[in-house]
């Protein structure tokens, strides 16, 4: 007996039946479909009603597609969006850093340049400067103040020049080598210089105290006229220094004067000008005290 699969339909009524069941009902759905075809081509507003009422039942599952989908491109896009404006914020960071480097470089250029301005200030006056040096040093840690030139008698200067700054006056020189100069400056305990009242004709002298400051001492006591303020400068007496250049501002009121700081000071003070002495003939025809005991001074180094 042959197995149960490779028997022929013709064996079996129901299987025959079977069959032609299948073979009728794919002929009826063809013609159905041709028949639904053929009114989609000439009535297509026919199954309007069927379309939308399968787009009623598939909305609620669109819209939740469309949701899930809308969130996910949301997402993507926030990730996207922060991991962009990171690396734009990173650039941004370096960008300011180096304008601030380059702010640095342009305020260091500026300095420069001020700096420079007021070295031409030297020279640009009425006054044809010995020379323009540099200062290469002071003392720090004694009464004594001094300064040192990078000029000597090789570049013109003499013992008793006035050496200022374009703030005012800084010293005057006090011992002369072929390269060099030793400048004693207006805070020094033995300087004295004649000064003025620039507002009016108040003369006085500007002391050195060996700290730093001036002491102004009035040459006529009496009321102390005197304010916190005043600017002081160079009278012209004694023939060194020319009159009108800038001195010290008054700080303290005392009961013959007053104390006085620098407008021209040494430490802030790169270059200088040595500038020729104001009046040679009366320097070397009636010396001071004070130019006398710095000429010994000046022999005994």
């Amino acid at each position: 007996m042959a197995p149960p699969s490779s028997r022929r339909s013709g064996h079996s009524r129901r299987a025959q039946y079977s069959v032609f069941t299948g073979y009728v009902i794919a002929g009826i759905g063809a013609l159905i479909g041709g028949v639904l075809l053929g009114i989609s081509f000439w009535q297509p507003q026919a199954f309007s009603g069927l379309r939308n009422g399968a787009n009623e039942v598939v909305a609620p599952a669109g819209e939740a597609t469309s949701t899930v989908r809308s969130g996910s491109s949301g997402f993507f896009d926030s990730v996207s969006g922060y991991l962009k404006r990171g690396s734009e914020y990173a650039a941004l960071k370096e960008e300011v850093e180096l304008a601030r480097i380059r702010l640095a470089e342009a305020e260091a250029v500026e300095q420069e340049n001020a700096r420079l301005k007021a070295l031409l200030d030297l020279k640009d006056n009425d006054i044809e400067p010995v020379t323009v040096s540099r200062l290469v040093g002071s003392t720090s840690s004694s009464t004594r103040r001094f300064a040192y030139l990078g000029a000597g008698s090789a570049d013109g200067v003499a013992v008793g020049q006035p050496v200022r700054s374009p703030r005012g006056v800084v010293g005057r020189v006090l011992e002369v080598s072929i390269n060099s100069s030793r400048v004693l400056l207006l805070t020094d305990s033995e300087s004295v210089l004649p000064v003025r009242r620039a507002s009016d004709e108040i003369v006085a002298f500007a002391e050195g105290r060996g700290d730093g400051l001036l002491r102004i001492r009035l040459i006529n006591l009496g009321l102390n006229p005197l304010e916190v303020g005043d600017v002081f400068v160079t009278s012209g007496a004694g023939g060194y220094y020319r009159p009108g250049v800038a001195v010290a501002v008054l700080s303290e009121i005392t009961d013959d004067g007053g104390i006085a700081r620098l407008i021209a000071d040494p430490s802030a003070t790169d270059f200088v000008s040595v500038d020729p002495i104001w009046q040679p003939g009366a320097v070397d025809s009636a010396a001071t005290p004070i130019e006398q005991e710095l000429g010994e001074e000046t022999s005994d180094d």
